[in-house]
Order: structure tokens, then sequence, then C-alpha cells
């Protein structure tokens, strides 16, 4: 049986390390892994915040459960400084007859809840992005020989715990 397991999981020798353009790599996709998530959340973020887009009030008119969890709702934003309602995708964890602040995304196609529960909420994306590149320049000190290895290591767990916290707060907030 151990046969069969040590085929899956070979044990790397001793000494073998990817070499420089297998660093290289792994690297770059790590970097990858740390800003894609902060790339796509950013104008959700900004939504959040009310940097931009129009603020208002967004009413959830109706959900539709799509199956497996996934909910389709539909809303109404009322703009703030007036003007007719626009019909809008609501956000899938949204409840029919629910009514808050939101923010209408610059094409007018959504609206994003505004406030602490909408920022939380919007950092969810990027603080994966975060939570991800925690290690990643102990990693690097590694590779390089850095004699304050340590210290990476311990600005690592701070940077990752801080991006679990973040990315837990999100979820919970949503």
């Amino acid at each position: 049986m151990t046969e069969i397991v040590d085929a899956f999981q070979p044990a790397p020798r001793p000494g073998h390390d990817p070499g420089r353009a297998g660093k290289v790599i792994l690297v770059l996709l790590w970097v990858v892994l740390v800003v894609a998530p902060l790339v796509l959340g950013w104008s959700e973020l900004q939504l959040a915040r009310g940097l931009t887009g129009t603020p208002g009030t967004l009413t959830v008119l109706s959900c539709q459960a799509l199956g497996q969890g996934r909910y389709d709702c539909k809303g109404s934003f009322q703009p703030a400084g007036g003007g007719p309602a626009v019909a809008v995708d609501a956000s899938p964890d949204s409840e029919a007859g629910e009514s808050f602040p939101a923010q209408l995304a610059p094409e007018g196609d959504r609206a994003v809840k505004t406030g602490t529960a909408g920022v939380l909420g919007a950092l969810t994306v990027p603080a994966t992005g975060v939570l991800c590149g925690g290690f990643l320049p102990y990693v690097l000190a590694y590779w390089l020989g850095s004699r304050r290895r340590r210290a990476w290591a311990a600005f690592g767990w701070v940077v990752t715990v801080a991006g679990g916290l973040l990315v837990i707060a999100g979820l919970a907030s949503v």
C-alpha cells in the first residue's frame, strides 16, 4: 500500500530545488495570485466607499432561486439627488423587501451597499490577495539567503492573520 502512496508523492531529493527559472516562475505565479484579487475587487471597493457612482437607496424587489444556494436579486435604485428610479441587479445575499443606502455603479446596471457593512463586504476579495501574499517575502528572503528570515516569517504571520481576519469580517458582514 505504501508503494501506491509513494508513487503519487515521491520523496524530494536532498538539495533539490526548482532552479532559478523555476523560482522565477513560482514567484510570478504567486504575485499574480496576490495582485489579481486586488485588481478585481478595486472597483467594488471604490463603489462601497462612495468614491465612484451615484449615492442613493436600493430597495430589493425580488430574489429568484437559481439552485444550489444561488440567487438572482433585482432591485430599484432611487438616487439621493432625486430623479427616476433605476432598475438594477442587487447583491445575491439580499432579501426581498430590504432597503439600504447604496451606490449606483457608473454603468448603471448594479448597486452596491455602502457604509461599514458594504466596505467590509467589498474588502473580502482584496483581502484574499493580502492573505495569499503574506509569506511571499519570507520565501524570497529564504531563496536569497537572507539572515533575517525569522523577521520575514513574523511579518508573514502578521500579514496572513490580518488578511484572514479581513476576509472573515467581510464574509460575516454580507
